[in-house]
């Protein structure tokens, strides 16, 4: 007389019999794994270190000296991170008119009007193009010899301006040259936005006679929430890193007055002015924290919204 063997239920753990048994909870994780793998080495990590080498003296070669909260203190005192602070506050409230600007631009462009893929492409054309060529562009409109903005005053018989030589208009032109393919990429979020809207409830506030800016408020808004959350994100972050249009237009100048933090960082840690890396590891956590104030902020209000019955 023979008897049954049960199977055993733990021959297997941890063998290829549980990962076929697993494999639709391993498969996600398997395809988020390179991606989180890098998003800790190249932004957590690097965040993190620039947090420590801010109490440090360091050139980027020799040995490290342990210095405290003296760079932050020196910050301080600085009136050329005084300059870059302002400069960057400037560009934070300017730039967040590409979110309604680009909210409008959309509105246009989603209508049924002739020519509609024309439009679509000349306002979709500066976000396709490097920021080096919107800052060259810029640069040659605003010139006061022969940019087309003086050829224009000079037309209406108003006298040239020299935009990027006045300390006073420099910042904004250099504002100005940055909306203009920032409005572009918002375009194309609340484009994306609009698709998703929901044709029912958009007939149903016309039923009940909901016209023009009070359909735009209360019925087309609400659903685009996720599209202006990536706008506003994605807006601050262009304006505090907003270094390449400075470096070409005026490289920081007339006389430092269009520094912002990230060009002003990288004249102390990089430049051949500079190689202050703890100092300007210092200037990488203020703009870090201001970012993640302002973003922080638009969550929590974010947050607070879809709490609300």
């Amino acid at each position: 007389m023979t008897t049954a063997t049960l199977p055993d239920t733990h021959a297997d753990e941890g063998g290829p019999g549980w990962v076929r048994r697993n494999r639709m909870r391993l498969a996600p994780l398997m395809f988020l794994a390179p991606g989180v793998l890098f998003f800790l080495v190249y932004v957590i990590f690097p965040v993190l270190e620039s947090f420590q080498i801010s109490f440090y003296r360091w050139d980027g070669l020799g040995a490290r000296e342990f210095i405290g909260l003296e760079n932050y203190r020196e910050l301080s005192t600085d009136p050329a991170f005084e300059v870059s602070l302002v400069n960057n506050l400037k560009w934070l409230l300017l730039y967040l008119l590409a979110i309604p600007g680009g909210l409008f631009i959309a509105l246009f462009l989603n209508q049924t009007v002739t020519g509609i893929r024309i439009y679509k492409s000349l306002f979709f054309f500066p976000f396709v193009i490097s920021q080096v060529v919107v800052g060259l562009v810029f640069t040659w409109f605003y010139d006061p010899t022969f940019g087309l903005l003086n050829v224009t005053l000079e037309a209406i018989g108003l006298g040239p301006v020299n935009v990027l030589g006045d300390p006073r208009l420099a910042t904004y032109g250099i504002i100005a040259a940055g909306l203009w393919p920032q409005i572009a990429y918002c375009m194309i979020l609340y484009l994306t936005g609009l698709n998703a809207v929901d044709p029912e409830q958009v007939e149903a506030a016309r039923l009940d006679g909901a016209k023009r800016w009070r359909m735009l408020w209360f019925v087309i808004l609400p659903q685009l929430r996720p599209a202006t959350f990536i706008a506003f994100v994605v807006t601050i972050i262009g304006a505090l890193r907003s270094f390449d249009l400075i470096s070409i237009m005026t490289n920081g100048g007339p006389f430092g007055s269009t520094r912002v933090l990230s060009f002003y960082m990288f004249e102390k840690a990089l430049s051949e002015y500079g190689f202050r890396m703890g100092y300007g590891a210092a200037i990488a956590v203020v703009l870090f924290m201001i970012m993640l104030l302002f973003i922080g902020y638009f969550l929590w209000s974010m947050w607070r919204q879809e709490r609300m019955p």
